[in-house]
């Protein structure tokens, strides 16, 4: 297993992710401020989307790609993404159907990925920019999602936002996993 600085941001975002689980189940008498574990967990989760892109960064300038860089980054992003949307149907602040959607699409991509691998076709299913998308509004919508539920006046705000931002996610995921499937299907027809 190859060590280098982003593969070593890979790690610390999979670190984490207990981390930033632990918060939602803290005592109340250890952290009485509801908000204060809201803008916490928030911090957390934007920590990690940054280091998600800055490995990738990295990588790639500084020439420290590797097959278990590209096979661990991937695995980092959706324990992070599945964790927090769990958590967030959990606390009542989005809906069930689009951490379905989110987490299946995830699920259904990473086999097709790992299937065209082993046929030896793996860059026709390589991310697009609708997957980029998709990931923005995601991000944008959980990170909206955990400052909400707490007496703020803006969280009402952030709740709207972010489950607009949600069902923005969740109708490009459904998309991507279309353009997916579509270029799989392309490349075992030629």
């Amino acid at each position: 297993m190859p060590w280098n600085f982003p593969i070593l941001l890979t790690w610390l975002r999979i670190l984490i992710i207990p981390i930033f689980t632990l918060l939602f189940y803290l005592p109340a008498d250890w952290i009485s401020n509801r908000q204060m574990i809201n803008w916490l967990a928030a911090l957390f989760f934007a920590a990690a989307a940054i280091t998600d892109w800055f490995d990738g960064y990295l990588a790639r300038r500084w020439r420290q790609t590797s097959s278990f860089g590209a096979f661990l980054d991937p695995v980092a992003d959706k324990l992070m993404v599945a964790v927090a949307l769990i958590l967030l149907v959990a606390t009542d602040r989005t809906y069930a159907i689009f951490a379905i959607v989110i987490i299946g699409r995830e699920i259904t991509i990473s086999a097709l990925r790992e299937w065209m691998a082993q046929q030896g076709k793996r860059n026709s299913v390589a991310v697009a920019k609708i997957g980029k998308f998709k990931t923005a509004a995601q991000m944008a919508a959980i990170f909206l999602l955990l400052l909400s539920s707490s007496t703020l006046a803006t969280s009402d705000l952030f709740m709207k936002i972010g489950n607009i931002l949600m069902l923005i996610a969740c109708i490009l995921t459904i998309w991507s996993m279309l353009y997916y499937l579509k270029m799989a299907i392309k490349e075992f027809k030629a």
